[in-house]
């Protein structure tokens, strides 16, 4: 227990005894299963506008969130005050779901196998400010060179380390040391009296500043942003109607995301809420869908060691060749629903309660050349990367805003297109989807996920896709 014991001491302040006197605590009035989760927070923010540096923060958060399951109730509590008397009080709070005298005996706490899947000597909040000021700098430097047309430049900046403690009542202790940052760019051009368009990009992850320092550069990100906003200024209305769709590789994986993966969180199927509720063994999707959500992918911004509840992250196969594998646990559904837990349980801080999430979602590359996908269609659209969007779980339904998109004529891409959206079904997307590019790529690193009130970092990718039928918003 050495290193455990070592890392408990310098950030909580706390001796293992302790850990197991407050899961006692937590046991004492009942209850099938109790956890203790300890968070140290240390999070920098500032954004750079009209050159300059406007707002900017930086602050540590500490506490503890304690949970108590009952059958399929859960007590939560939680204390941004260490002392044993608060813990301990937190600890008779989570506990007052449960009733009689418990049947689970706590044991000594054993501790996890632990990976490092971002190793990261220095994180970029124990570095000076000063060179992390310097980046937007670069960012915001870059942006305004690229076309005089561009006229507003925006560019936030922000990382955080975020060290884990949690404790189960089933004697498992585990710890992560997770940090995490990010640049995004944003630029608005305009030309003449015409309207002004905007162009956005960034990126990052659970690395060091050196991260910058590669063709992921804040003047890469800026010179992206820029030429969004540059290249909407001629763009054409979209038309409307049923037609082809092929989506680019990387970040159009945020429909795969929303429209599919929140639908695969246990959750709501246990609930029987959800598009894929009962449907495990089923065909949900095309023969050429296999979907896979990945938490144990190296320095990306889903990834996790271990999930919030200690359990270690998986690379789980959720639809395979169009067959629904499996859904996203924690440990409330698994126990529920009798099924494994996948390493899903995420939440947002010590004051919020666990529930499944998503880390790196994507779709597996298939076999089909991009540039044959393209070829293949004769009237379409290209969606090269994507905005905002919504998703009904209990339906499926969705719609998506594309920020760059293109009229695809004859097999070849033509105008780029404005205010264009897609509009369609989750499940019913899957089973359109007729080729599948070789060229997998992941987001650059900039995902936030809400659900529930609560916002997480994510991960999305997808290959070149071509769907046959999907309605497409924009002019009539």
């Amino acid at each position: 227990m050495g290193l455990s014991q070592s890392y408990i001491a310098a950030k909580f302040g706390i001796a293992e005894r302790d850990l197991e006197r407050y899961l006692a605590e937590a046991l004492g009035s009942g209850g099938d299963y109790a956890d203790l989760f300890f968070e140290h927070l240390a999070t920098t923010s500032f954004s750079l506008d009209e050159s300059i540096v406007k707002g900017a923060t930086q602050g540590v958060s500490m506490g503890v969130g304690i949970r108590v399951i009952s059958g399929e109730r859960t007590g939560y509590a939680y204390s941004d005050d260490l002392s044993p008397e608060r813990i301990l009080r937190a600890a008779r709070v989570a506990a007052c779901i449960a009733s009689g005298p418990s049947k689970i005996q706590t044991t000594g706490l054993r501790e996890a196998a632990i990976r490092n899947l971002y190793p990261v000597v220095v994180a970029p909040t124990e570095t000076e400010l000063g060179g992390r000021v310097e980046l937007v700098k670069r960012a915001d430097d870059a942006a305004r060179a690229y076309d005089a047309r561009i006229f507003h430049v925006q560019v936030v900046y922000a990382d955080n380390l975020r060290h884990t403690l949690v404790a189960t009542s089933d004697g498992t202790l585990s710890h992560d040391r997770q940090p995490l940052t990010r640049i995004s760019v944003s630029a608005l051009a305009r030309e003449g009296g015409g309207p002004p368009q905007r162009g956005s990009s960034g990126g990052g992850g659970r690395v060091g500043l050196e991260f910058f320092d590669n063709h992921s550069t804040p003047e890469f990100f800026a010179r992206e942003a820029a030429r969004q906003a540059v290249l909407l200024l001629d763009a054409v209305p979209a038309p409307a109607g049923e037609m082809t769709v092929v989506l680019g590789p990387g970040w159009p994986g945020i429909l795969v995301h929303e429209a599919v993966g929140h639908g695969l969180e246990a959750d709501f199927n246990r609930k029987g809420v959800s598009a894929f509720s009962g449907r495990i063994g089923e065909q949900v999707a095309g023969p050429l869908c296999t979907i896979v959500d990945d938490g144990t992918i190296a320095h990306r911004r889903g990834s996790l060691n271990v999930d919030d509840e200690g359990t270690p992250t998986e690379k789980n196969v959720l639809i395979e060749k169009g067959v629904l594998r499996g859904y996203l646990q924690d440990r409330l559904s698994s126990r529920l629903m009798r099924s494994p837990a996948t390493g899903s349980g995420r939440r947002e801080s010590y004051q919020s309660i666990p529930i499944p999430r998503m880390t790196n979602t994507y779709l597996m590359a298939g076999e089909s050349d991009p540039e044959e996908i393209l070829r293949s269609v004769s009237k379409g659209v290209y969606c090269k990367s994507f905005g905002g969007g919504q998703v009904d779980i209990t339906s499926g339904n969705f719609v998506f805003s594309a920020s760059e998109s293109y009229l695809i004529e004859g097999g070849r891409l033509g105008p780029p297109l404005r205010d264009v959206t897609l509009v369609g079904n989750g499940p019913e997307a899957l089973k359109w989807i007729s080729m599948v590019g070789n060229d997998l790529q992941l987001d650059l690193g900039v995902g936030i996920c809400g659900k529930e009130g609560q916002s997480v970092p994510v991960g999305v990718g997808i290959p070149t896709v071509k769907i046959d039928r999907m309605t497409v918003g924009g002019a009539a």
